[in-house]
This record gives C-alpha cells, sequence and structure tokens, in this order.
C-alpha cells in the first residue's frame, strides 16, 4: 500500500510535466509574431523615411557631378569633380562664406551655452513665479525665424528704430546695426542667441532635473562653496547633457537661414557681409540658376556639418569618459 501510494503520487506529480514544452513552444511562437508585427508595422514608415533621405542626397550628389544650368531637368553633361574644384578654388565667395558660417555657429552657440547654463543655473531650485519666467523664456521659440528677423528689422532700423533711441537715452551713440557690413554679423549673432537660449536653457534645465542631490551635498559637508560644487560636481555629472545640447544647436546654427536672408536679403547684403554657406548655395541656386555649382557647395556643406557633428561628439565622448 505505502509502494502504491508513492507511485500514485510521484505519476500525479510528473503529469503536468509533458505540457511545459507546449508552453514554452505557445509562448515563443507568441514572440515571434509580435516580433513580426511590429516589424510589418514600423517597415512602411522606415522605408518612407530613408527614400526621404537617400534620394535627395543621390540627386544632388549627381547633380554635383555636371555642368545643369537654367533648369534641373534641361539637358547637361557630366564633368566629373569641377564644380567641386571650383568651389574649393572660389577665395571670393566661398571659403569666406564658410568662414562666416563657422564664426556665426560658434559666436552664437558659445553665447547660448553659457547664457543657457547660467539661467538653468539659476532656475534650478523653485521659486515664487517660476512657472512665468518658464513662460516668457519659450516666448521667442514661438516666431518663426523670419517674422523675427522682421521684428528685430524694425527694432534695429538705424533711423526710426527703437534700439538707437534707448542708446541715446543712456549716452551711446547711434549705431548701424543691420545697415553696417561690420556690424551685420555679430547683431544677427545677437539675435540668434536672444530666439535661442531659451531652447538651451530648457534642455539643461531638464538635465539638471535628473542629477542625483547626494554627491553635491556630499561636496558641501565637506566644504566646498559654489563655484567648486559647479565645476567640479554638478557640470561633470551634466556632460552628457550638455554634449546633446551642444550637437543639437550646432547643427541647427550651421543650417541657420532664415534670419539671414530674411534681414538682409539675397547675398547676404551689398558686400555679401552675411553671406553663409547656406545664403550662397541658395544664390547659386535662384539667382543665377546654376545646379550643378550649387549641389557641389551643398554637398561640401553636408560634409562640413558631419565633421563638425563628429569633432563635437568625439569631444564630448572624451570629456565624459
Amino acid at each position: 500500500m505505502p509502494a502504491t501510494r508513492t507511485t500514485g503520487t510521484a505519476g500525479a506529480a510528473r503529469t503536468p510535466s509533458p505540457a511545459r514544452p507546449a508552453t514554452g513552444r505557445r509562448r515563443r511562437t507568441f514572440e515571434q509574431a509580435n516580433r513580426r508585427l511590429k516589424w510589418a508595422m514600423l517597415t512602411p514608415a522606415v522605408v518612407f523615411v530613408g527614400l526621404m533621405i537617400v534620394f535627395p542626397l543621390v540627386f544632388t550628389l549627381d547633380l554635383s557631378l555636371t555642368d545643369a544650368f537654367g533648369a534641373v531637368n534641361a539637358d547637361s553633361s557630366p564633368i566629373g569633380l569641377r564644380n567641386f574644384g571650383d568651389a574649393l578654388g572660389d577665395t571670393r565667395r566661398f571659403w569666406p562664406a564658410a568662414r562666416r558660417t563657422l564664426v556665426f555657429t560658434v559666436g552664437a552657440v558659445v553665447l547660448e551655452t553659457v547664457l543657457g547654463l547660467a539661467l538653468a543655473m539659476l532656475m534650478r531650485k523653485p521659486f515664487t513665479g517660476m512657472r512665468w519666467v518658464r513662460t516668457v523664456l519659450i516666448i521667442p521659440l514661438l516666431a518663426t525665424p523670419v517674422a523675427i528677423g522682421i521684428l528685430w528689422l524694425l527694432i534695429l532700423d538705424p533711423t526710426n528704430g527703437i534700439a538707437n533711441h534707448l542708446l541715446e537715452a543712456v549716452g551711446v551713440p547711434r549705431q548701424e546695426f543691420l545697415g553696417s557690413v561690420g556690424q551685420s554679423l555679430p547683431t544677427l549673432m545677437l539675435v540668434d542667441v536672444w530666439q535661442w537660449t531659451p531652447m538651451m536653457t530648457l534642455l539643461l534645465l531638464a538635465g539638471l532635473a535628473t542629477l542625483p542631490e547626494e554627491p553635491e551635498e556630499a561636496a558641501l559637508v565637506d566644504g566646498a562653496n559654489a563655484w567648486q560644487r559647479f565645476r567640479y560636481v554638478v557640470l561633470p555629472m551634466l556632460g552628457p547633457t550638455l554634449a546633446t545640447a551642444l550637437v543639437l544647436r550646432a547643427v541647427d546654427a550651421l543650417k541657420t537661414f532664415d534670419i539671414l536672408y530674411a534681414t538682409k536679403g539675397a547675398g547676404g547684403g551689398s558686400d555679401f557681409e552675411v553671406e553663409t554657406l547656406n545664403v550662397y548655395a541658395y544664390g547659386l541656386t535662384f539667382d543665377y540658376q546654376e545646379y550643378g555649382s550649387a549641389a557641389a557647395v551643398l554637398v561640401l556643406f553636408t560634409l562640413f556639418i558631419i565633421g563638425v557633428v563628429v569633432l563635437l561628439r568625439r569631444r564630448g565622448g572624451r570629456k565624459n569618459a
């Protein structure tokens, strides 16, 4: 009798075991079907986005190897890398435009980063009226660059603009601003800083909100002052967010076109004083209809942007290592 009970119990205990492989197979089958469904849902969007990115790049590269002029679909002949050689040898328009692009980007992004980080640190702790301050802060981001350009064109008008009236009220002589060849690029850099510093502030403020408080509290207990806590504790922890914000803003600043064209028109002014690579390529395309040359400039500009992004990512990775 004990043997029989033992056998029955063992048999009952072994009864569910054949169902386990079936359950495992059903789970694997469900996961595979779910994975296939995800790819089936994502594939059309991925293919569409891929075509929207790849086709313009391939078309532009192909166009840059021809002497296309007058119309994109006009008869053209392949000329190899001649357009690239002409662009790289152009010391009158191409290289000055590249220099202005770099100066505008570096100057604007550095100022926006410094001011954005300072504002983010000031707004890190809650205070009375913080919601109103944040609301006012994002106002420049709500308007289009063309509208902002026209607004500042009126404000900075040398004759009737309110800026010169305010300067005269505090004893500063009238300035030409956008009417001056030498002041146009710095002025537009400051306009860009006014518009995009809030974005840097919000990005860095979001990064500060994710930082743990314990390291800073430990530094405070050890006697570190505010600057030391910021320099040796907060800034290193904020490194990844800061690097990402720098890359995003630098790429956007490199592509700036609207505000330059809205304020200075074709060619970036009478003496090409604010002509960047974007404005230069636009002029070649729509003013001179030199489509092959314009495509070559755009290819070089794309490589320039990729180089800047790679450089920033490497420097950011080295600092965060």
